[in-house]
């Protein structure tokens, strides 16, 4: 007597093991990223291991996380705790109001604002490093990113 009609299809009919192994495959759009400068594709695991530089030599930018974990002896750092200011004290406009392109920053970005800091070692060496994020509204300078300076440049000291 043959098997009842599965409402799976004909996957559900191979070995188990193969089933997981599928479920837990990447999916595709994981896998690959495309360059914004030359529109190439380039293979995520490849584009990773050469530090975010496509193979037509384009320098992908890198965000906070992504910098620190290059830059530091095997990946392990300590963020600095980000300043607590006032959002906009000055009610800045440029061509649109600061407030809004600020909030859709921090929501795209996951970062407080435009500069971080963290210390760990390069070479052995206590570190402290300060990156600015451009993917945070190009990279503003605003009263947290100052004080975040001055705090990496006070941490650098002790």
């Amino acid at each position: 007597m043959a098997d009842p009609p599965s409402d799976r299809g004909w996957l559900s009919r191979l070995a188990p093991g193969v089933m997981r192994t599928a479920a837990r495959r990447r999916a595709t759009k994981d896998l690959w990223v495309k360059c914004e400068e030359t529109g190439e594709l380039c293979y995520r695991p490849d584009l990773e291991a050469a530090l975010w530089v496509t193979p037509g030599g384009h320098h992908m930018r890198l965000g906070p996380d992504r910098r620190f974990a290059a830059t530091f002896d095997d990946g392990a750092y300590e963020r600095l705790p980000e300043p607590v200011v006032p959002d906009d004290p000055l009610n800045f406009s440029y061509a649109k109001p600061y407030k809004p392109a600020l909030a859709k920053a921090r929501k795209a970005t996951g970062e407080r604002d435009s500069m971080a800091a963290a210390v760990g070692r390069i070479g052995g060496l206590e570190t402290v490093v300060l990156v600015q994020n451009f993917a945070f509204v190009g990279g503003s300078l605003s009263i947290a990113a100052g004080e975040t300076f001055v705090a990496a440049a006070e941490e650098a000291l002790r």
